[in-house]
């Protein structure tokens, strides 16, 4: 019988792979995007145009007073990861539930790090879409974010269906 992977190793592989990602790509933006023109790809289905968004989701939040700004950007998100990074290592033994989870988590605090350290700021440059229907500006953490919860809630609902079809 095969030996599981222990949880640290699970956290540490995906949460590196994912901060990474989105560290390199932010990094590259700012060497290549910043003060140039929007770049299209793929008939412009991908562009590449440099933007810092100082608040959250789509801006959200941008306008409000620091003190709210530093609790609910910052300070209460900083908290939800480390518990959910605790909860990964010390808690969880499904090993798609913990990659899922870190994925979401490294995505999370790679753009805390920005906020942190950057007035707030988060780089982001990426931007889908077909003709006028198109995505806000983001970056490599928000499709981390994205894209581990969306296959988080499906994992768990295909959890939840599977008893019912025996």
């Amino acid at each position: 019988m095969k030996k599981p992977v222990a949880p640290y190793v699970l956290v540490c592989i995906t949460f590196a792979v994912n901060f990474a990602a989105d560290r390199i790509t932010k990094l590259l933006a700012e060497l290549y995007l910043q003060g140039r023109p929007p770049t299209g790809f793929l008939k412009d289905v991908v562009i590449l145009t440099y933007t810092e968004n100082t608040g959250a989701f789509l801006s959200l939040g941008r306008n409000w007073p620091i003190a709210v700004k530093y609790a609910l950007l910052l300070v209460i998100p900083v908290g939800i990861c480390l518990f959910v990074l605790g909860y990964c290592l010390f808690r969880e033994r499904n090993p798609l539930r913990i990659i899922l989870l870190t994925t979401i988590v490294a995505g999370g605090l790679s753009n805390l790090i920005d906020r942190s350290f950057n007035n707030f700021a988060v780089v982001d440059f990426l931007n889908f879409g077909i003709g006028r229907l198109r995505t806000g500006i983001l970056n490599v953490a928000d499709l981390s974010v994205t894209f581990g919860g969306i296959a988080l809630i499906l994992s768990e609902a295909k959890k939840k269906d599977a008893p019912a079809q025996q």
